[in-house]
């Protein structure tokens, strides 16, 4: 697996993209705004992730999604660990993630990585996001804030 940049004449992955963000809108702006790095596999783009500077010598990782067929093999973790290098080779000090409440595996693997629980966005997902989330059957209501120094 090659993980790269994408190159500015490339489609985006979309469909990767909005299985981490239900909204189109938010993922084209932040995307506009960051830098997208995609995992490929033969070819075949496999997974996705969104670094987005938000202040002096902090980024975001604002969106990381793994093709579902290819779930449970270390994907993420590796995406997730490309991401530190790259914030930390560009000579950022802080990276952070956030994630809904939701997202059991998210945070488990988050904090697995080194991060760690920073504060909650109460109701984030209720005030940014037209449609009610579910996942795990919980409703998705806040965002987890986590952070990792570099």
């Amino acid at each position: 697996m090659d993980i790269r940049k994408l190159k500015t004449d490339e489609e985006l992955p979309l469909d990767l993209l909005l299985l981490a963000d239900p909204s189109q809108a938010l993922i084209e702006d932040y995307v506009q705004r960051g830098e997208c790095f995609l995992a490929e596999n033969e070819r075949q783009i496999i997974g996705v992730y969104v670094l987005l500077p938000t202040r002096p010598e902090t980024v975001e990782l604002v969106n990381i999604a793994v093709m579902e067929t290819h779930h449970d093999r270390g994907i993420g973790k590796q995406l997730i660990i490309d991401a530190l290098q790259r914030a930390k080779s560009r000579g950022y000090r802080t990276i952070e993630v956030g994630t809904g409440n939701s997202s059991i595996g998210q945070l488990a693997l988050y904090q697995k990585c080194g991060f760690r629980i920073t504060g909650v966005d109460r109701d984030f997902f209720i005030r940014h996001y037209s449609e009610k989330i579910f996942e795990n059957g919980i409703q998705c209501r806040d965002m987890v804030r986590l952070s990792q120094e570099l």
